[in-house]
């Protein structure tokens, strides 16, 4: 079974996506077709053995003017986003110029029927009588004629194709009522124009100017929209714009020029200052700055040395280095980002449902309401009335408005989410994201750095050679491979080096070793209490209170005597306490879910503001400790780590918020990434769903209320009463202008 997202060219409304929708599901083969209208994209999920990818495009194509987007031979994805990306663009390109061109034809064709409506509507005034003379009735109407049938028949006609084509399917979409309500005004304007006696009117008033102004605005808006949709993935543009043409790489002791394309796995890459870093890679020479802000969202310069993992399209802000290269195309950072941005923005919110089933019924319940509205004012009215009320159902009903409500602001909510450094996999998560009221944050590497640093160095009061006890520490400390050596030697790093003469790695309690003739212990308290060493009333006091804190203390023994000791402690990442602050004003719990001791646990959590702790939690528990919270009714609950042991819990929690510089499982478990190991973006992040589900609801609010009452207004409701008719011109503005305004209300959202 293959799953795929493919871009789909050419749809006009919601009921396109609708008909595209239930035509795939229908097919043999095909186990599940899901379009997002605004994003223009297809997730299909189909047997190859049983159905071909390039039947299921001639399936798509023969359904109206829509085209999916495949590679050449139409049986594979396109090798790259980027690739891939180039072709889209062109295509829409292609199909805006021609909506451009039919535009300006309808256009131009259009300024003699304004210039008649002007005369009409002021010679009265000026009493132009021979003008009126001079021009009949009947030749203005031929005129008209002439013009319109141009402007629908040709100005018009992907609108008239995509009807016809829908019709032979047995399918409807909004082509189709824009065709029944033009042609209908044609067809009855030509009657009137040609026949004049034959339905014996005394009303030979034509439509034809209706008509093409009907046209018009539907092409204006569809190209407005087309031009404002554009605007909304403005996130991938850049992010592709980003991607490096070319890299410099050594090979055979000489330095070329290749296109990016031809760079592999292994090859040795030359990154002077001022360039872009090709792709993924590891520093094997030099050292330099990186500004990682494209990948981060944070400015500040990042010092990279030998062994450092540096990323494509980062920039070398000052030194010289050589890097060896790790992943290439689709295995690069900035491609998984693209594609996981275009998957999320492919995604559809359960917000939308509502919008599809209404949009699913709306074309038959609309040519329904038409017909109706025909029949009423034909019986208890006029013809001419009966055709006016009914063609400006027909024009006034749009499911485009509600087909974009979602998907529009989702695409400019997950691009915006991205430049800030935050990847959402699915609508699903950022529309659930407002809805947080528990936040599950794992100790280690999320609300902490992740590795050890010494917090305390205290000395026994008389203990007057503290540099050489210094040296000695650094100098037994770069022989140990305990976890917490290697933040004694980066302590110590300024340190002098002397000669160790005995060293032995004592399990579970540190270090007996001898230097020069100093013989040495660095460790617990159990070894000090197996050397029967005593520690002093007053260091030992201080040295609990340390522990108290979250401190793992190391004492250090000189000749038998306690000369001082060490506080090691994973810190506190500042911005953690200010997340806690943030969280608990907007009511959202924040637990601590961590597998260290009680104790421990409890300083932490003291320090970050924290008052609900979960400790001493085996890694498979962590997941079932999870599911404890989500039982609670009401609770919606995200759960934030960056480890392997972690990747259970993400997976069962309502959000997973996996840390950008975790493990590629936790990243993988979770719903969203924050890059670059920011914490505080886990409100960024809730602020980013706040804003684009508040955007959803005035979108969705803005179409349901435009259909709901423009519909009766357009079937005559208020004509008995106030003699108040919308004319079928004013009715297809405010068609077109209402899918229009929720791309732009969608497109404010970048300013936010």
């Amino acid at each position: 079974m293959n799953k795929e997202t493919y871009s789909i060219i050419g749809m006009h409304c919601a009921s396109c996506k609708a008909l595209i929708e239930r035509t795939l599901n229908k097919t043999e083969g095909i186990k599940s077709a899901q379009i997002n209208y605004g994003a223009e994209k297809l997730t299909l999920e189909y047997e190859p053995t049983k159905i071909q990818l390039s039947k299921i495009t001639k399936i798509i194509s023969d359904l109206g003017t829509y085209e999916l987007v495949t590679n050449t031979k139409g049986d594979t994805v396109l090798a790259t986003p980027g690739e891939k990306k180039n072709i889209i663009e062109e295509r829409k390109q292609n199909e805006l110029q021609k909506l451009k061109f039919n535009l300006m034809f309808s256009g131009i064709g259009l300024i003699p029927f304004a210039l008649l409506m002007i005369w009409m509507l002021f010679a009265p005034v000026l009493m132009w009588p021979m003008l009126e003379d001079l021009i009949k009735v009947q030749t203005v109407h031929l005129i008209q004629f002439v013009l319109s049938t141009l402007i629908l028949f040709f100005g018009g006609r992907e609108i008239y194709k995509s009807a016809i084509v829908a019709l032979k399917v047995k399918a409807f979409n909004m082509d189709t009522l824009i065709t029944i309500g033009t042609f209908t005004a044609w067809a009855y304007s030509t009657l009137i124009t040609f026949f004049p006696n034959f339905l014996k009117l005394e009303n030979q008033e034509v439509y034809f100017e209706a008509a093409v102004f009907i046209v018009f605005f539907i092409l204006l808006g569809r190209f407005l929209e087309a031009r404002a949709k554009s605007k909304t993935n403005d996130a991938i543009k850049s992010l592709l714009k980003l991607q490096v043409k070319e890299a410099i790489v050594e090979r055979n002791g000489k330095e070329i020029t290749l296109p990016l394309d031809d760079v592999v796995v292994g090859d040795v890459l030359i990154i002077k200052p001022g360039q872009k870093v090709p792709v993924d890679s590891v520093i094997i020479e030099g050292s330099t700055a990186l500004d990682e802000s494209m990948l981060t969202g944070e400015s500040l310069p990042i010092e990279k040395t030998i062994g450092a993992k540096v990323i494509g399209s980062t920039l070398n802000k000052t030194g010289y280095i050589k890097a060896k290269t790790e992943k290439v195309g689709a295995d690069t950072m900035l491609s998984q980002i693209i594609q996981m941005v275009e998957d999320a923005q492919a995604s559809e919110a359960p917000i939308q449902k509502l919008a599809d089933k209404v949009s699913g019924i709306f074309v038959p319940v609309v040519l329904v309401t038409a017909v109706a509205t025909f029949v009423i004012w034909a019986v208890f009215g006029t013809l001419p009335l009966a055709v006016y009320t009914a063609t400006t159902v027909l024009i006034i009903a749009c499911p485009c408005a509600l087909g974009l409500a979602t998907p529009t602001a989702i695409m400019v909510g997950t691009g915006k989410a991205a430049k800030r450094g935050i990847l959402i996999k699915d609508a699903k998560a950022l529309e659930l994201a407002n809805k947080i009221t528990h936040i599950v944050f794992d100790k280690t590497g999320t609300l902490t750095k992740g590795h050890p640093e010494v917090q305390t160095l205290e000395f026994a009061q008389d203990i007057k050679n503290q540099p050489h006890i210094k040296d000695i520490i650094y100098s037994i400390e770069s022989k140990s491979h305990h976890p917490l050596a290697e933040a004694v030697i980066n302590y110590f790093s300024s340190s002098k080096k002397l000669k160790v003469n005995f060293f032995e790695d004592v399990s579970g309690k540190g270090i007996r070793a001898k230097v020069d003739d100093d013989e040495v212990l660095i460790g617990n308290q159990k070894l000090m209490d197996d050397a029967k060493i005593k520690i002093s009333e007053s260091l030992n006091t201080k040295a609990q209170h340390k522990m108290e804190l979250g401190e793992t203390i190391a004492f250090v023994a000189l000749n038998n005597k306690i000369v001082a000791f060490l506080g090691i402690a994973d810190p506190i990442k500042e911005e953690a306490i200010d997340l806690v602050t943030q969280l608990k004003q907007k009511n959202i719990t924040s637990i601590m879910l961590t597998g260290d001791n009680k104790k421990t646990a409890q300083a932490v959590a003291s320090k970050l503001g924290i008052t609900n702790v979960i400790s001493e939690v085996l890694p498979n528990q962590k997941a079932y400790k999870i599911k404890e919270l989500q039982n609670k009714e009401g609770n919606i609950v995200a759960m934030v780590g960056d480890g392997i042991n972690d990747a259970p819990a993400l997976a069962q929690a309502h959000i997973g918020i996996a840390m950008g510089t975790g493990t590629d499982v936790a990243i993988e478990s979770g719903d969203v990434v924050l890059l670059g190991g920011s914490v505080i973006k886990t409100y960024e992040a809730i602020e980013i769903s706040k804003k684009t589900l508040s955007t959803i609801k005035q979108n969705l609010f803005w179409a349901f209320g435009y259909n709901t009452l423009g519909i009766p207004i357009a079937a005559g409701i208020l004509y008995p009463f106030f003699g108040i008719l919308l004319s079928p011109i004013i009715a297809s503005l405010a068609m077109a202008l209402s899918s229009v305004s929720v791309v732009g209300n969608s497109l404010r959202l970048k300013g936010k």
